[in-house]
């Protein structure tokens, strides 16, 4: 995995993160790399359960009763994983910020909008309610809202604006990564684009790395520079955005496109992957995703594939077969 070695440090860089739970056979996640540059937002890509949130949360050392950790979470050059709770709630408030996918969820319907925006500031400076008022008012106007919203109660306002409302409470710290967790699964196409259009004018405009957590490839192609994408707790490949969706270089990855749904092909059978992905509690000693590919052989079963570099070194592929997928990225056979 190539990770940057010139220039700003990462607004996040994972290394060989490996997350084991109790009563499991195989690790949840798996040796994952993964990093997000300063202003640059970067998509992480794959089915339920692949462990996408997780992934994400431990940005924020929110990890799972029980878990056994190794590697490393740095957030703006600090490890998430070792912090000491000064540091880990220092880092949540200014290094780090999640949006998760229910607005309505992080909010309390008893209070008012203005309150939920500002009370994690207030807590950490109570002699500046004056300037934590008006930087409350600022970054409403900056999702797009009156500051008359702060007013509100969470029933009062659309979705879409709940949403845009959380986005502007996890830029109250001036954090280096937003964490965006399907924020844009529970609302309609039109406040959708709406959405995916502040993200990407906010990560300019504040200069904020993002990580924007999806299972939908549309939306990640639409909004990110580079693209993670995982299967069974690894990242299977990864490249520049415009290059993985014109010729994806890991079987999972073209099944994936392969099922996106399509307007230039309606009233046709959508396309499935076959099969299920592992079982927690069942052992994986090669390729996870070899039971549901048609290219895969014995060497797949019994070795998993290192990140090979095709025709660009950006560009890898946990895969033995990179080679035998078609030019315009279907697998043949799959």
């Amino acid at each position: 995995m190539n990770h940057p070695t010139t220039g700003p440090a990462p607004a996040l860089d994972v290394r060989g993160l490996r997350l084991t739970l109790p009563g499991t056979a195989r690790p949840v996640l798996d040796g994952v790399d993964l990093t997000v540059g300063p202003a640059e937002t970067v998509a992480l890509v794959g089915e339920s359960g692949s462990g996408k949130s997780l992934t994400s949360r431990a940005a924020l050392g929110l990890l799972p009763p029980g878990a056994a950790v190794e590697g490393s979470v740095r957030v703006d050059g600090e490890d998430a994983l070792t912090a000491r709770p000064d540091l880990l709630r220092a880092l949540r408030a200014h290094g780090a910020a999640m949006v998760f996918q229910d607005p309505r969820a992080a909010l309390n319907p008893l209070r008012r909008i203005g309150d939920f925006l500002t009370e994690g500031a207030r807590a950490a400076r109570p002699r500046d309610d004056a300037a934590i008022a008006a930087r409350a008012a600022e970054l409403l106007t900056a999702v797009g809202l009156e500051p008359s919203v702060l007013r509100a109660y969470p029933g009062q306002v659309s979705g879409g604006m709940l949403q845009r409302v959380v986005i502007a409470a996890a830029l109250m710290g001036d954090p280096a990564l937003l964490l965006a967790d399907e924020p844009t699964t529970a609302l309609d196409a039109t406040t959708q684009a709406e959405v995916i259009a502040l993200l990407a004018r906010l990560r300019a405009a504040f200069r904020t790395g993002l990580l924007f957590v999806t299972h939908d490839l549309d939306l990640a192609a639409a909004i990110s520079d580079r693209v993670y994408v995982m299967y069974a707790g690894r990242i299977v490949e990864t490249g520049p955005a415009e290059a993985l969706f014109a010729r994806p270089r890991h079987p999972y990855t073209a099944a994936l496109l392969a099922s996106t749904p399509r307007l230039t092909a309606p009233g046709g059978r959508l396309a499935a992957i076959p099969g299920r992905p592992p079982d927690l509690r069942t052992p994986v000693t090669g390729c996870a995703f070899a039971d549901r590919c048609a290219l895969a052989t014995d060497l797949c079963r019994t070795r998993p594939a290192t990140r090979p570099h095709p025709e660009r070194p950006d560009h890898t592929a946990a895969c033995h077969h990179s080679d035998r997928l078609a030019p315009e990225g279907a697998a043949r056979d799959v």
